[in-house]
């Protein structure tokens, strides 16, 4: 697991907590880990003052909390996180898809064509891994198309969460089938200029993949609320 490239010319408190908050944000370092210091420091051969720097953020961020007696452990992802992500994103997708529909050139359109092929190939070959690449790619095409760099930029801040709750949609095979005709249809309201379909399919295509996530940290929670209760027990 490398969470920093300790290469980049960058402040070691800002490549420390960014490396910290990413792995955190995309399940490299998972629910209920405890964060220990001395560990990180030991294994990232730093010392520990920009690893306290970092969960000290990381704690004001809301990712980490403090368990008495026990330690800072990465806390769960929850329903309201979802809920708030999937609203911005709807809204933002929706623009940027429509900005996309009215500025695609015939490379453009032959690009994103050739981009839903191979992704509807990649799925029926069941290969997980690049379906995920093609599903990631499609969405940074639009973004690209549609020539807004500010959204853009925006969208970039919640790179990681929206990465999180792709990769946490798409192993289950029957969304990901799913997924891969909702991108079509999206695309299909692109190529006809069908703003009403955008829209409609956009938002439907995000609440499917909201759903799946929401049931998947409900099931997490009340793992999560499990595991507490019998660390709980071992301590009394």
């Amino acid at each position: 697991m490398q969470i920093i490239n300790l290469s980049q010319n960058r402040p070691l408190n800002d490549m420390v907590y960014e490396g910290l908050r990413k792995a955190i944000i995309q399940g490299v370092i998972p629910v209920g880990e405890r964060l220990n210091e001395k560990v990180l420091s030991d294994y990232m051969n730093i010392s520990r003052t920009p690893i306290r720097n970092a969960i000290k953020k990381l704690t004001e961020e809301d990712l980490v909390e403090y368990i008495p007696k026990y330690g800072v452990v990465v806390k769960r992802v929850t329903i309201e996180d979802a809920e708030e992500i999937y609203q911005i994103r709807i809204a933002l997708e929706t623009m940027a898809t429509i900005a996309a529909m009215e500025r695609m050139t015939p490379e453009n359109h032959r690009e994103m064509q050739e981009l839903l092929r191979n992704m509807a190939e990649k799925n029926e070959a069941g290969e997980v891994q690049q379906v995920i690449r093609y599903c990631t790619d499609f969405n940074a095409l639009i973004y690209r198309f549609s020539r807004m760099q500010r959204l853009e930029a925006v969208v970039g801040k919640m790179l990681e969460y929206v990465s999180r709750f792709r990769d946490i949609s798409l192993y289950d095979a029957q969304r990901r089938s799913l997924a891969v005709k909702e991108h079509g249809l999206i695309y299909r309201g692109m190529q006809t200029k069908d703003e009403e379909l955008i829209t409609l399919i956009v938002k439907e295509h995000l609440n499917h993949s909201k759903e799946f996530v929401m049931r998947e940290i409900i099931r997490s929670q009340e793992n999560m609320r499990d595991d507490l209760k019998d660390l709980y027990r071992r301590m009394e």
